[in-house]
């Protein structure tokens, strides 16, 4: 909370929250919650782990040239990063997934980082494909245009940046060398280098023609598998709404929650998912009952087991914090993630929570 960038997220979220609950009707919105069927919220929260499942076997496959891990022995850990984004600002959970990944299985972080960048690459492109895919049913919004243009223009550069570095590994090697050499002082160039070579080494999925279409294929199911939840929480409300017009909020929603906010993307969820459903003629209050019950219901059974496993795994609430602070700092002076047996700083956790903002 003394980080100036937890106070920029919390006001985004008032705002966020500000422009979804104007002009609410406060009465409708409660009869709609109090009377809302909540037994479909059951097979909703069955097919959202089902598609974390999925993520986790994805990951794995990304991991493979790195390491052979298996899935089940993954999903914890995975569980654990998304507690961690839900508990704490600016995605620390993707810095403490790979923390844990590296305690656990000996994997670099830098590399295994490489490969959470990229899903977070794959799921936006996904997600702007959802938005093209359903244009032709469910027209999108006039003010979320531009945003779609910028996230377009944003995910495609980043990807062909990222193929360039995993095609041609060397010449980017000789890139960055030349730079670091020119930069840095000679006592942390080695370590720079290292650093760089294992992110590198993290993106070798991307060479394969084959691994690129199973990553694409694997993040598309899991999106389709992500709305079907918002499919069975809607039964639990008194509308329908076409599954394409659900395809379009799943998309806008998880877009707009690539801008900083408060944990659990207070607001940058609930905003967007309220206007696209009162576009397609959903009254305000049933929108947004549905919007923040089907928010709740995606928060708060993978933050409570993502709780049992850090138990279980023996993590306390401080290797959470300090995953924050290297995610709020960067680089340079951020305090060192600590692990069984470590003596001194690791350049290697102050250095990735930099890549974790690409």
């Amino acid at each position: 909370m003394r980080s100036w960038k937890f106070w920029i997220g919390l006001v985004i979220s008032l705002v966020f929250l500000g422009i979804a609950l104007r002009g609410l009707d406060l009465q409708h919105f409660w009869q709609a919650v109090r009377e809302a069927n909540y037994w479909w919220l059951l097979p909703g929260i069955g097919v959202y782990f089902v598609t974390v499942w999925v993520r986790t076997w994805r990951w794995r496959s990304m991991l493979a040239h790195l390491k052979a891990i298996p899935t089940h022995r993954l999903f914890p850990v995975v569980v654990i990063g998304y507690m961690g984004n839900n508990v704490y600002p600016l995605r620390a959970g993707e810095v403490l997934r790979s923390y844990v990944l590296r305690r656990e299985t000996g994997v670099p972080m830098s590399s295994s980082l490489a490969t959470v960048v990229l899903e977070r690459l794959f799921d936006g492109l996904v997600m702007l494909l959802f938005v093209f895919v359903t244009l032709p049913f469910a027209p999108l919004p006039g003010g979320f245009r531009a945003l779609v243009i910028a996230f377009s223009l944003l995910f495609g550069l980043a990807l062909l940046a990222f193929i360039l570095l995993a095609a041609r590994p060397a010449r980017m090697s000789r890139l960055y060398s030349y730079l670091v050499d020119r930069v840095l002082p000679p006592a942390l160039r080695p370590r720079v280098h290292g650093l760089f070579d294992r992110f590198i080494v993290g993106l070798q999925s991307l060479r394969s023609p084959r691994e690129l279409l199973t990553i694409l294929l694997t993040t598309i199911l899991i999106w389709l598998g992500e709305t079907l939840k918002y499919w069975f929480v809607m039964h639990a409300f008194p509308f329908v709404v076409p599954f394409s017009v659900l395809m379009l909020m799943t998309a806008i929603v998880n877009l707009f929650t690539t801008i900083p906010s408060s944990p659990g993307y207070i607001g940058t969820f609930d905003a967007p998912g309220i206007a696209v459903l009162t576009q397609f003629g959903v009254p305000q209050a049933i929108a947004t009952g549905y919007t923040l019950v089907l928010h709740v219901a995606l928060w708060l059974p993978i933050t409570l087991l993502g709780v049992f496993y850090m138990v279980r795994h023996s993590l306390g609430w401080r290797d959470m914090e300090r995953a924050a602070e290297l995610k709020q700092h960067g680089a340079a002076g951020a305090p060192e993630l600590s692990q069984p047996g470590a003596t001194g700083p690791d350049f290697e956790a102050e250095e990735l929570a930099r890549r974790a903002s690409l």
